[in-house]
């Protein structure tokens, strides 16, 4: 019984896997890319490959920047000065820093204008806004999500709505929290942000990048028609999911007998490749960014390669209140959500999109 019981605690975990090609109408890989919004860590491995192109380097290079706000009063994201210059001409991100979600007050702006306040019960009831129970509170309700759509606001200040909203973050409950930012937009100054906030000694930051070199790498073997595998022919999507974790966490693959630490071997059927170029970017790395290095990992095959395919994986925050569009997001045990591209060289590709315990199923 005492098994069993512990076997029911085991958080669920989600991975659903999808397969289409870049080509196709219906294809929803720069829908699913441009809708996980908060993304702090963005790897890719391009098998038989020692040295990224000028290109693709020149991308990765360009992921950022984004910026670190300290003690930034909410009712500052909330003003008309501050949607019209980038809520309206752009798209803007916010993210609360060093703010657990099971724990702690959390706020994210997403890109369409949405302020998501993620709030415990007090807080709550002291801002006096209107918003629902969290779903993932249980029986004791000790979570709250207010949602306050910007766009909407600004079309008339002077309403009833934008007075209480405002009232409530200036003078009722005032709150401030540490913000990282981000702001994607053409033809304006990339210094617009750092002007805006320079009375609250805004930080401008740039990702960190790391690139390495595996050699003799063993990787399984592919095939895109064979989203589930085929015994002795091709691993399945969840194995190379597998995989690539153990790769990019510099795991020894080789399941040696006094290895203590781990374990796994590589899935089969597997090849062994002379080199494998491995690169990771960790930062506050909006979609529009990701999917220029999705479409720059498409045409590497614009060529003859050896390499049958590439991969590009994305890992969201654990703390943001969202995951994708607007779905509520839970931390539970581990508070992942995360996407994984596998691009074949014929533009055929599998989506695999992972959540944890305390999340709806992926879109």
């Amino acid at each position: 019984m005492a098994t069993l019981r512990r076997l029911r605690e085991v958080p669920r975990h989600l991975l659903v896997c999808e397969k289409s090609n870049f080509g196709h109408d219906k294809s929803r890989h720069r829908h699913l890319v441009e809708t996980h919004y908060h993304n702090y860590r963005v790897s890719f491995l391009i098998p038989e490959c020692g040295i990224l192109s000028k290109e693709l380097k020149n991308l990765v290079m360009e992921t950022g920047p984004y910026y670190f706000v300290k003690n930034l009063p909410l009712h500052e994201l909330i003003t008309q000065e501050f949607i019209n210059t980038f809520v309206k001409k752009g798209s803007c991100y916010a993210l609360t820093y060093n703010t657990n979600i099971d724990e702690d007050n959390t706020v994210a702006l997403l890109p369409n204008g949405k302020l998501i306040l993620s709030l415990d019960k007090d807080t709550y009831e002291e801002t006096g806004l209107q918003g629902h129970p969290s779903q993932y509170s249980g029986r004791k309700i000790l979570k709250f999500i207010v949602s306050i759509d910007l766009m909407d606001l600004s079309r008339n200040l002077d309403s009833k709505k934008y007075e209480r909203v405002s009232w409530s973050f200036k003078e009722k409950k005032p709150l401030k929290f540490d913000f990282l930012l981000a702001w994607h937009h053409t033809g304006a100054e990339e210094s617009t942000m750092m002007l805006y906030f320079s009375s609250y000694g805004i930080q401008e930051r740039q990702p960190c990048v790391a690139l390495s070199t595996a050699s003799e790498l063993q990787c399984p073997v592919l095939q895109s028609c064979e989203l589930g595998g085929a015994p002795g022919a091709a691993c399945s999507a969840p194995e190379l999911l597998d995989w690539l974790g153990a790769v990019f966490s510099n795991a020894q693959l080789n399941n040696e007998p006094n290895n203590f630490i781990s374990t796994y071997c590589c899935p089969q059927p597997s090849t062994v490749v002379a080199k494998a170029c491995l690169c990771t970017i960790t930062g506050f790395i909006v979609p529009e960014k990701i999917h220029l290095l999705l479409q720059q990992l498409c045409r590497y095959f614009d060529e003859p390669k050896l390499a049958p395919w590439v991969t590009l994986s994305v890992q969201g925050f654990a703390d943001s209140p969202v995951s994708w569009r607007e779905n509520e997001h839970g931390f539970r045990k581990g508070g992942e959500h995360l996407y994984n591209f596998v691009i074949f060289n014929n533009q055929d590709y599998w989506l695999q999109m992972a959540v944890g315990a305390n999340d709806d199923c992926p879109p």
